[in-house]
C-alpha cells in the first residue's frame, strides 16, 4: 500500500491546511461582530456563526446570550442549539428562567436539540423527537 511519506500529505490534507487562516479569519470576524454596536451586525453574526456551526464559537456565543436586544438573543439560542454543544445546556437554562414566555420556546427547541445531538440524532429524526 502507498502511503505518503512523513511530512508529505494527502491532496486533501494540503487543501484543508490552504483554507485553515481564511477559515480561522472569518470565524474570528464573526465572533468580533457579536460585540458591535450594531444590532443587526450582532444577530448577522450569531447566525453566521450558527451556520458555520464550529464548537469554537460556543463560549462567545454563550455570553452573546445577555444581548440587550432580544432579536440577539433569538439568533444566538438557534445558533448554540445548531452547534449542539453541551456547554450552552446550563446558560440556556438560566436564560430560559429569565426570558420572556414567547422567546422559551426556542430556548426549549435549542436545550433539546443539544440533547438529541448528544443522544447522536438528528434534529430532522423521528427517533429523536
Amino acid at each position: 500500500m502507498d502511503t505518503p511519506e512523513h511530512g508529505e500529505g494527502t491532496a486533501e490534507e494540503s487543501n484543508r491546511a490552504d483554507k485553515q487562516p481564511d477559515y480561522e479569519e472569518r470565524l474570528a470576524h464573526f465572533i468580533a461582530l457579536l460585540e458591535d454596536e450594531d444590532v443587526s451586525s450582532r444577530w448577522k453574526a450569531a447566525e453566521a456563526l450558527g451556520r458555520i456551526g464550529d464548537p469554537a464559537a460556543t463560549g462567545d456565543l454563550i455570553d452573546a446570550l445577555w444581548d440587550e436586544d432580544p432579536r440577539v438573543r433569538t439568533k444566538v439560542v438557534w445558533a448554540l442549539g445548531r452547534i449542539g454543544d453541551d456547554r450552552a445546556i446550563p446558560p440556556l437554562r438560566r436564560l430560559y428562567r429569565m426570558e420572556a414566555e414567547e422567546a422559551r420556546e426556542d430556548i426549549g427547541e435549542a436545550i433539546a436539540t443539544i440533547g438529541r445531538s448528544r443522544a447522536g440524532t438528528r434534529p430532522d429524526d423521528p427517533a429523536g423527537r
